[in-house]
């Protein structure tokens, strides 16, 4: 019985770690998907449909003068935010914007 609990707490760890890999930059993101194919978990799927917005929504900002880059800076506090709750293992979707990743980055099964 021990045997089966430690390999639930594994799996559980290795999702948090997914989860958390996947908001270190592009390449993080890439990482965390490749492992995430291997080893699926709600709390991952999740975790990698928030990082990819956020990635995505960082991009477009970025190219508007000034207005942009001040969103950019709110971005980077969502991404804080969202990085705190992979650690702690929680689906917390980011403010605003959050539902909307979740629904529209359904590919990420």
């Amino acid at each position: 019985m021990s045997q089966l609990h430690a390999q639930s707490h594994t799996d559980e760890d290795l999702a948090k770690v997914i989860a958390v890999v996947s908001y270190m930059t592009l390449i993080g993101w890439l990482i965390s998907v490749y492992i995430y194919g291997q080893h699926k978990s709600c709390l991952a799927r999740f975790h990698i449909r928030q990082s990819l917005g956020l990635i995505v929504t960082a991009a477009f900002l970025s190219f508007i003068p000034f207005v942009g880059w001040g969103l950019t800076f709110v971005l980077a506090i969502f991404w804080l935010i969202a990085a705190y709750h992979a650690f702690k293992g929680e689906c917390y979707p980011v403010p605003i914007l959050g539902q909307l990743f979740q629904e529209h980055l359904d590919f990420i099964t």
